[in-house]
């Protein structure tokens, strides 16, 4: 290393911890869970995607070992090499059962899915269309591809209908969209995105990782909720949240562009193929959702309590009906001074600044979970009053 470019990286790093924004990471000394010790301390877990509280299901775990004591640790190889055994193709039989498409193909997280879909797809002679507030994944995916790049106004279909119009010529148009937007939590519009999709000939890519497993009727995630199953060509998940919280997710959807993807998609051409344990667990996740799912109910009566709670002590939340509920403190050093105050009332919460949300709207992103009882929620809101007060933010 230069020392031109340590200086400039020293530099950066100084800045970032003057200004109290430099990221962190907290050692979790034992499993995840609604409790969890930091530091040696207890505190309520209110930061994970563990929306239906499976990282820790015994149920969850037990199948995870038993898949590797059949299966091995790991396969040392890629999908088409020796790396696809039955648990693979089962699990992606399970999937498209589950999600009622016609095919699934595996990737090592949704963060690769995303990577791999647009690139074997997409040319210069086409166009991907994408909300503006869409996940880094799905952006850095559109990097990789040639096509021509649009990005519509959040949720505003006026302004994705004027991207439709301004690329008609181009031969394919794909609308890319999160399901449930990470840092608002809000659900996009997808009846209203398929219709206009239909009316212009495009194709429709969904990012489902917020809401597979406890949104929708059945927790088939914002396709089912929206009322527009069997409209989405390509549905983007993850395992590594509501399914278990450990890692892996695909694509699903359409058999022609699945089969495509078996081809052509880098990610899983190039990378390992998911571990027998994950795929395992996450099977287990599949029979507890299908049959019945008590834990989807759990956790949104826990996010509207939490939402009327906050609201009615003053706080500024980002409006939604998900797991997910931003408290917005638009200064992003109090953002993170306030989540610092909170985890020393007991309370887990992380403070987001940009850039992973955009300058002048930093927040405390608050998740609910099944496993959260009412009494935990109280406490939550009880910090947040406090801490807020003491700081003049309420």
């Amino acid at each position: 290393m230069t020392e031109q470019v340590k200086k400039e990286l020293q530099d950066f790093l100084a800045l970032q911890e003057e200004q109290g924004l430099l990221k962190r990471e907290r050692v979790l000394e034992g499993s995840q869970g609604r409790s969890i010790s930091v530091d040696g301390k207890p505190v309520l877990n209110f930061c994970a995607n563990n929306y239906l509280g499976l990282s820790d299901n015994k149920e969850v775990i037990q199948a995870a070992k038993d898949a590797m004591d059949r299966w091995g640790y790991g396969l040392s190889s890629v999908r088409f090499i020796c790396g696809t055994q039955q648990i693979h193709k089962e699990l992606e039989r399970r999937i498209s059962s589950f999600l009622r498409t016609d095919d699934t193909i595996l990737f090592s997280s949704c963060f690769d899915a995303n990577g791999a879909l647009f690139e074997p797809l997409l040319g210069e002679e086409d166009a991907v269309i994408s909300d503006e507030l869409n996940h880094a994944s799905i952006i850095d995916g559109i990097r990789l591809c040639k096509a021509q790049r649009l990005r519509y106004k959040h949720s505003d279909m006026e302004s994705l209908k004027s991207c439709l119009e301004e690329s008609k010529q181009c031969r394919r148009r794909l609308i890319a969209t999160d399901g449930v937007f990470s840092m608002d939590g809000d659900v996009a519009r997808l009846k209203e995105i398929c219709a206009l999709a239909k009316q212009y000939d495009a194709l429709v890519m969904v990012d489902d990782s917020h809401a597979t497993g406890y949104l929708g009727k059945t927790g088939r995630g914002t396709v089912e909720l929206c009322g527009v199953e069997g409209q989405v060509d390509l549905i983007t998940t993850t395992f590594g949240k509501a399914c278990g919280g450990a890692s892996g997710g695909c694509i699903s959807g359409n058999q022609l562009l699945i089969d495509l993807y078996r081809q052509r998609a880098r990610p899983y051409l190039f990378s390992n193929t998911l571990a027998p344990a994950i795929c395992g667990g996450t099977m287990k996740v599949l029979d507890l959702l299908e049959a019945g799912n008590p834990f989807k109910e759990i956790t949104l009566s826990n996010a509207q309590y939490f939402r009327a709670q906050m609201e009615k002590a003053g706080f500024d939340l980002v409006k939604g009906e998900t797991a997910i509920v931003p408290v917005m403190i638009y200064d992003e050093p109090k953002a993170v001074a306030l989540a610092d105050r909170l985890l020393k009332a007991g309370i887990y919460v992380i403070g987001f600044c940009y850039p992973v949300v955009p300058k002048g709207k930093a927040r405390i992103r608050v998740q609910l979970s099944a496993t959260h009882t009412k009494e935990d929620v109280d406490q939550a809101v009880q910090a947040f009053v406090s801490e807020g007060k003491k700081m003049g933010l309420i």
